[in-house]
């Protein structure tokens, strides 16, 4: 499940420095949605790239006519209906929710999507966001004195309906919302004015859509030098650390644990930003699960952090340099009697984990336990697939 964070920044925040104070650390920490009034959906635009939530509070038409005049900067991605309304409780719920103007707004068509927003305030209301849920795009839910049942009951009951955004005022209660009942909120508004509250709950969203992927060893059955080869230098945008670096492997069943050069060497300064990765037919990980040749990368693309946990992120890549250098094969065997294998440098400074600590390849002996991936599955142009494929 992709997660998301919308940051409120609407009226009820303070005046336009206060809101604008929001929307950039907002762009800054790498947010995906800000919620504000649809006055100011011209001034997000000028600040910076983001998706924009307006709520409609100046009656049908306005917010509207923009949002289908493609001319306009002042066209929002999604309208939302709630505030003011019925919604928050300024106008009383009908007993009869067929009477519903925040929901006869809702089923009107247009160019945009379609939000509901809804304060828990009572039972009532947790059954008025479940019938805006089938109108709407998107179902915001703001709790007062918020527990959790409220969100467990709307997971539930409305989950594959609508992209249910839970209300949240801090980087714990976002984590909480992920985790609710092991599937979780798809989005979360965060109503905060500290930067860093708005910086951890992006981090929190990123932590929630990162695999843990289960290592493990195998022994290392042979280990020799062979001729030259055309190896692949990975340089990331980002700088690793001690205990990360990328999974990698001439077989797409089983990546090898390759860390990043993040130790010092009295030959060479350390690079912790890249991962020696082996020859350019070898495939690394990517962060969707899936994996990409090492000849195929360039400036811009994704590839898969991990470390000995088992934890991984996302990093891009800045460059890739290949040069010819002598190498080293590989061979492993899995518990299972699966034999894989790949190709590394020959160098002291590439490293690898084993069961008795980092190692340099150099230092490699048959019978050592290397940490790699395994899965038992085929892959056709990067993809798992349910054939048969031989790899050897």
């Amino acid at each position: 499940m992709t997660r998301a964070v919308w940051i409120k920044a609407d009226d009820t925040v303070g005046d336009w420095d206060d809101r604008r104070e929001r929307i950039t650390t907002a762009l800054e920490a790498g947010a995906d949605w800000v919620l504000v009034d649809e006055d100011d959906v011209e001034r997000v635009r000028e600040l910076g790239d983001i998706n924009v939530a307006a709520f409609r509070t100046d009656g049908d038409v306005s917010l509207i006519d923009n949002a289908e005049d493609e001319t306009t900067t002042a066209q929002p991605d999604t309208v939302v209906v709630g505030k003011e309304g019925e919604g928050d409780g300024t106008v009383d719920l009908p007993n009869d929710f067929s009477g519903s103007a925040d929901l006869s707004t809702l089923r009107r068509n247009g160019s945009v999507d379609w939000g509901s927003y809804v304060r828990i305030l009572g039972k009532e209301y947790e059954e008025f966001a479940e019938t805006a849920a089938t109108e709407a795009e998107y179902t915001i839910v703001a709790g007062e004195d918020w527990t959790i049942i409220p969100l467990e009951n709307l997971i539930a009951r409305i989950g594959e309906e609508t992209t249910l955004v839970a209300g949240v005022t801090s980087a714990d209660g976002a984590k909480t919302a992920f985790e609710t009942l092991e599937i979780g909120a798809d989005a979360v508004l965060l109503d905060s004015d500290d930067p860093d509250e708005i910086r951890r709950t992006v981090e929190v969203r990123d932590e929630a859509e990162r695999e843990n992927l289960d290592l493990e060893y195998a022994e290392v059955v042979d280990i020799e030098q062979i001729g030259s080869a055309d190896r692949v230098c990975v340089d990331t945008g980002s700088l690793l650390d001690h205990d990360e670096g990328m999974l990698v492997g001439s077989m797409s069943r089983g990546l090898v644990f390759v860390h990043a050069e993040t130790a010092k060497s009295p030959y060479v300064a350390s690079r912790p930003f890249r991962v020696n990765a082996g020859a350019v037919h070898a495939y690394v990980r990517t962060p969707d699960g899936g994996t990409k040749y090492l000849s195929e990368l360039q400036s811009g693309d994704e590839v898969q952090l991990v470390d000995l946990e088992g934890n991984t992120r996302e990093a891009i890549v800045g460059r890739v340099k290949i040069e010819k250098r002598p190498m080293f094969r590989v061979a492993l065997e899995t518990d299972d009697g699966d034999h894989i294998e790949t190709l590394l440098q020959n160098a002291e400074t590439i490293k690898v984990p084993t069961a008795e600590g980092r190692t340099a390849v150099t230092d490699l002996e048959a019978g050592d336990q290397l940490l790699l991936y395994y899965e038992d599955t085929a892959r056709h142009f990067g993809e798992a697939v349910e054939e048969s494929i031989i790899e050897k």
